[in-house]
């Protein structure tokens, strides 16, 4: 039973997966951005700070790592893209067309790119309730992410999770409950492993979720069944509106699970995201076990778009970030000091992506909100319903 169950669960991962580079809806496509497809398959050498890691228990990664020119700038494409998408996001939040909570991930789109990046179709992905980058990176559309927000037919969710709740390929969401979806990743490692998938599972939590119990029973199973899972903790200094160092004892995340290895990347730095992935994924695929990472990031915004982000930080702070660790502008340089794209390229890039996300907001504005017979579906697996379904009060009920 309990390998069926598992099979269905992970249906389609032993296909052969396919490399990172998803189709973006721009028209600056390889053979028409560079002169020719060797000059995209070029390479480029990167070398990333000393700084870029700390580790526990664990050798680091190399610093040195190279990318073609076409990978560099499809990663500040899919940047560009989800941080307009966002501002996007933000814009209709704020004109009382999303309601209800809204979680941006302003500020950390290295994380999802550079992760993405390491990884393939095979490997799977869980995490918190700002997933509307990790959505659009492993395949979600625009128009399916905003008509989500919207409650909309179109969304990726059929308009009925909002937020919080969105899932794609190899995605498990979008979970909100704090903490809840970390022992959720255990699972689909145990089943990655029990299934014999050479392929690993990043179980995304933030450092607001550290201290739940939750967590640390998921790192004494995977741990006990060496999984190939990846705790990884989304530093990003803020737990709602309280700071890590009000919160844990120890704000050292990477170091918590004790009998785990443990390594701490800037999360502000696209390439380092992506070295440290690529480096975690062969550490568990191999057998030795899960791993504990820690990405330091930052969020520009609040919390959530009720929160102005402004109460327990200084304005003078964010701004400091913006300008001296902005995850978009480092990786902008570093194609211009690579000669990989020129100042107008990448401007004609971030003129197309508003465009792009413009359409895509319009199209989802045009989309009618779902049935309310939608209401009543995605609840039980089809043919194991009960008889009928409780609403809110009795006349509510749904007899299937």
């Amino acid at each position: 039973m309990l390998r069926s169950t598992a099979s269905r669960l992970l249906a389609n991962v032993r296909v052969a997966p396919k490399a990172f580079a998803p189709a973006r809806a721009f028209s600056t496509t390889a053979p028409s951005f560079f002169a020719s497809a060797t000059d995209a398959s070029e390479k480029v050498k990167i070398t990333l700070p000393e700084s870029s890691f700390e580790v526990y228990n664990l050798e680091k990664p190399s610093l040195e790592l190279e990318f073609s020119k076409e990978e560099m700038v499809d990663m500040y494409t899919k940047m560009v893209t989800m941080r307009r998408m966002e501002m996007a996001a933000d814009a209709l939040y704020k004109a009382k067309q999303i309601r209800g909570f809204c979680h941006l991930c302003t500020g950390q789109e290295a994380v999802s790119v550079g992760m993405e990046s390491a990884i393939n179709s095979a490997d799977q992905i869980i995490t918190a309730y700002r997933c509307h980058g990790f959505t659009y990176v492993r395949g979600g559309s625009i128009k399916s992410i905003i008509g989500e927000l919207l409650g909309r037919e179109c969304g990726i969710s059929k308009g009925k999770g909002g937020s919080m709740h969105m899932f794609s390929k190899a995605f498990y969401g979008g979970n909100g409950i704090v903490g809840a979806q970390v022992p959720l990743g255990a699972g689909i490692a145990f089943t990655q492993k029990y299934l014999d998938i050479p392929a690993v599972t990043f179980s995304l939590y933030g450092d607001g979720a550290s201290n739940q119990g939750q967590v640390f029973e998921a790192y004494n199973m995977a741990k006990l069944w060496d999984l190939p899972c990846v705790f990884v903790c989304e530093n990003n200094k803020y737990g709602m509106g309280t700071s890590a160092a009000r919160s844990s004892a120890s704000t050292q995340y990477y170091t918590r699970a004790g009998y785990i290895p443990g390594i701490q990347v800037n999360g502000m730095d696209v390439f380092a995201v992506h070295q440290a992935c690529k480096f975690a994924k062969e550490w568990t695929t191999s057998g030795k076990g899960p791993l504990v990472m820690e990405l330091n990031t930052y969020r520009y915004g609040g919390h959530s778009m009720s929160d102005p982000g402004t109460t327990y930080r200084t304005r003078e702070e964010i701004q400091h970030m913006r300008s001296t660790s902005d995850p978009i502008t480092g990786l902008k340089q570093h194609l211009l000091d690579n000669s990989v794209a020129s100042e107008a390229e990448l401007k004609a890039i971030d003129k197309e992506a508003r465009k792009i996300v413009d359409e895509a907001v319009k199209e989802a504005q045009a989309s009618p909100e779902p049935d309310l017979k939608e209401f009543w579906t995605d609840i039980y697996q089809p043919g194991s319903e009960p008889q009928m379904v409780r609403g809110r009060e009795p006349g509510e009920s749904h007899w299937y």
